[in-house]
């Protein structure tokens, strides 16, 4: 799992643990370019953390792996293009938009709660479809060719992606009790 200033790496390494996986947490490029997966996990706001990948070349050594690598909530939105969050630029790993919600009278946001995944394919599977999992953000990713899960909260969303060796989830899958758990292990079993 790639350390950085997320704010979420110990509630992930806790679910791991429960899952009896052995990980490691680590800064250094030659364990994470020599890892059999790696885990790229993400709280915070989009610009203070992609200059923090930045000063230290993570960013180049994640855009650069080969191996299967999973991005959760943050994680995912910086693996596209841009970020509406203080118009960031981001990773470009998927070609797409972060969008920041639109607050309403029925739509608070940030979002927080548990939504559905509707329309689930490739590492999502078909199980999982109408399963409820854990969401904590105010930025979405919309629904593109890529998407492996949607979810609907003022509008539909991704809720996973998949590009290559590139997995995502803006969801919490280490809060989102049994159904979190089977996302990480198709990521850990089946990537």
């Amino acid at each position: 799992m790639i350390k950085y200033n997320a704010g979420n790496i110990r509630s992930v390494a806790f679910a791991l643990e429960r899952l009896s996986v052995d990980f490691e947490i680590t800064d250094e490029v030659e364990k994470i370019q020599k890892a059999d997966k790696v885990i790229f996990p993400g709280v915070g706001e989009a610009s203070s953390t992609m200059r923090y990948l930045k000063e230290r070349k993570l960013d180049q050594v994640i855009i650069g792996l080969t191996q299967p690598v999973l991005g959760i909530c943050l994680g995912m939105q910086l693996m596209c293009a841009h970020s509406d969050e203080n118009n960031t630029a981001c990773m470009a790993i998927f070609d797409e938009t972060v969008k920041r919600f639109n607050a309403d009278t029925a739509h608070k946001v940030p979002h927080i709660g548990w939504n559905s995944l509707i329309d689930t394919r490739d590492w999502i599977e078909g199980g999982l479809n109408d399963q409820f999992v854990y969401f904590v953000h105010s930025y979405y990713v919309p629904v593109n060719e890529f998407t492996s899960a949607v979810t609907d909260y003022t509008e539909p969303f991704s809720a996973a992606m998949r590009k290559n060796n590139f997995y995502a989830v803006q969801f919490h899958p280490e809060k989102s009790a049994k159904i979190g758990e089977q996302v990480l292990l198709n990521f850990l079993n089946r990537a």
